[in-house]
């Protein structure tokens, strides 16, 4: 707040008068000469649904005339609003005895003007709102928005001590915006009992206190099955102003619409496509084997498409395009019906073996697992053709591989840097390495495993595009000079017969040979099996960002559009109606993978985007998910 000029309190006892608009004007005393002409005709709004609650102050000139040294807003607004309510023309002015007494007077109206308290604010609009005043009328009166207004009014439905807990500061705004999704006054009483002068207690808790089985609108339940139909099968809804979302009071109506919905679906979606059978799942993200292991399916995949060289050639301009660029409508919908052929279709054959597991997903939407087939089925399956036997008892394998969502250069990629990270992490490790190694040469690991390469000096392991990736000179990358000179000398130190080589080299020690068997078995690891390179990488403890970081040329370029948009909402927490993300998705593709660049590396676009301690932590550790 500002400091108030002092006042003589001698001489600021004017009196009251009354002066017709044609006789008063702006001081040269009054400091606000330029004032905003949307800031007056608000104002002028404002008189006329309320009237002049206060008083503009003057100082009579020779010729009888008043000259307005506080109020110069006022008066300009009034000079409006007398138009539309005459009586406004006649107005109260407090007089000024001297010049001094109106120069005070100026100074101090213009240097004490503070913001109005939320609190008086609310009881305000309440006051207005008992008295039958719209809330278009409010909002011209206070110069704010209706939405502002309506916000305020959810406020001034609080209970009294609430609005004087408020006021005393014993609780935050945030604490009495939540209070409002509920109406039972004794409820609010007790949560605001809890809540005050806890600094622990946050608008959450509130919000778990007073709607504690409420289901929120962004949850995938209540967007798959929607408001109207929640509604019409008799459910209540909360509706929270401040955060701009919906409550659904009753989830037990929700889910049973839910479940029914989703039977409806799958009915639907089985009866259009031919399948032999459906399922549903309340898994929002059921993972391939995860449902392979509950009920032991095999699955079929669609059966490609086989583009001409002409078609071959068309696709990987495109595809070379879309990495670059966004596409332009009629280059996309070339290039989706081209992706379309290489993905190919089930065959009539499939469908009758197999079935589809039906469920919705975060976002609400209908998802599917398809071409399953069961453990009975299996065997007719392979009979006719449709499923390939397979050398594991528990699974069945396809004729067809699915659709890779990530290119094959990008994962190619994605591998050598992962097994440099393994590599580089087993450098660390020299008994699990040992371990490995006699694992690898054993008839355990069957005649021919692929484990390790076991050959001399392999090549050097690094991604086709290496930007911000570095590779230790103990598994191939450059050596420094001091390590090129002790490569050197290690050379010239053993000479002699081989025999003698040996045995001078036996004389280093285990701690040298174990080194040496430790960098060269590291070195030599090349299996990209996943389940058992995921179980080496958990081993030893790799991790990818530690030796490679996404930027724009070696990640995001090479994503797609929409991976971009799903991976800005992640990292920063977004919500698809937000104005940021909605700014996102629009920008042409290459202004995404700039900002994704930003996002990761630019201190000032990360202040800028306020993130947090925890979406840093997530961007610091993110890796594609396509290994």
């Amino acid at each position: 707040m500002t400091k108030q000029t002092k006042i003589n309190t001698e001489t600021a006892t004017g009196v009251i008068e009354y002066f017709q608009l044609a006789d008063l004007y702006l001081s040269d005393l009054n400091p606000r000469q330029e004032v905003s002409e949307d800031g007056i005709v608000l104002l002028a709004q404002s008189l006329v649904t309320c009237g002049l609650i206060q008083n503009l102050a003057g100082l009579r000139d020779e010729s009888g005339k008043v000259g307005i040294v506080a109020g110069g807003r006022r008066l300009r607004a009034l000079q409006i609003a007398a138009l539309e309510r005459t009586e406004l023309g006649l107005v109260p002015v407090r007089m000024a005895p001297n010049a001094q007494t109106a120069q005070e007077w100026a100074n101090a109206e213009n240097t004490a003007r503070t913001e109005l308290d939320p609190v008086d604010e609310v009881r305000a609009y309440g006051k207005m709102a008992a008295n039958n005043t719209p809330v278009a009328h409010i909002s011209r009166a206070f110069g704010v928005t209706e939405a502002h207004v309506r916000k305020r009014l959810a406020l001034a439905g609080l209970p009294v001590a609430v609005l004087d807990a408020l006021k005393a500061g014993e609780i935050s705004l945030g604490i009495a915006k939540a209070m409002t999704i509920s109406k039972d006054e004794g409820d609010i009483l007790k949560v605001l009992e809890e809540a005050r002068g806890n600094r622990w207690f946050d608008e959450r808790q509130v919000k778990r206190h007073l709607s504690p089985i409420a289901v929120d609108g962004d949850n995938r339940m209540a967007k798959f099955v929607g408001e109207d139909a929640y509604k019409g099968a008799g459910g209540t809804v909360t509706q929270d102003l401040f955060e701009n979302e919906v409550l659904f009071n009753n989830p037990d109506i929700l889910e049973g619409l839910f479940a029914q919905k989703l039977d409806d679906e799958a009915t639907a979606l089985q009866e259009a496509k031919g399948w032999a059978w459906v399922m549903t799942t309340e898994d929002s993200q059921p993972y391939w084997y995860e449902v392979q292991r509950e009920h032991g399916f095999a699955r079929v995949y669609k059966v490609e498409g086989v583009l001409t060289e002409e078609q071959q050639a068309r696709n990987d301009e495109l595809e070379t395009l879309n990495n670059e660029t966004d596409l332009s409508d009629s280059d996309a919908a070339e290039f989706a019906a081209l992706e379309a052929i290489v993905e190919g279709a089930y065959t009539t054959e499939q469908k009758q073996l197999s079935g589809v597991m039906v469920y919705v997903k975060h976002n609400g939407e209908i998802a599917t697992i398809q071409g399953l087939v069961k453990k009975d089925d299996q065997a007719v399956a392979i009979d006719a053709g449709v499923l390939t036997a397979s050398a594991h008892e528990d699974s069945g394998t396809t004729t067809a591989a699915p659709k890779a969502e990530f290119s094959q250069k990008f994962v190619a990629d994605m591998q050598a840097v992962r097994l440099a990270a393994v590599q580089t992490a087993m450098l660390e490790k020299p008994e699990f390495v040992l371990d490995l190694l006699g694992f690898a040469l054993s008839p355990a690991a069957g005649d021919y495993n692929g484990i390790l390469g076991l050959r001399f000096a392999p090549e050097r392991n690094a991604p086709e595009v290496d930007d911000s990736f570095t590779l230790s000179s103990r598994i191939g990358g450059a050596l420094t000079e001091e390590e090129e000179t002790a490569h050197d000398e290690l050379g010239n130190h053993f000479n002699g017969t081989l025999n003698a080589k040996f045995a001078e080299y036996r004389k280093t020690g285990k701690k040298s040979r174990n080194a040496q068997i430790t960098q060269s078995f590291a070195r030599s690891l090349q299996t990209q099996n996943p389940e058992f390179m995921a179980e080496i990488e958990t081993e030893v403890g790799a991790d990818i960002r530690s030796i490679w970081t996404p930027t724009a040329t070696n990640c995001f370029k090479r994503l797609n559009g929409a991976q971009l948009d799903a991976l800005y909402m992640g990292f920063l927490d977004l919500k698809a109606d937000s104005a940021i993300f909605k700014a996102f998705v629009n920008f042409k593709k290459g202004v995404k993978v700039e900002t994704m660049h930003q996002l990761f590396y630019d201190p000032e676009y990360q202040k800028l985007r306020n993130v947090t301690p925890e979406q840093q932590a997530r961007i610091d550790a993110w890796v594609p998910d396509c290994l």
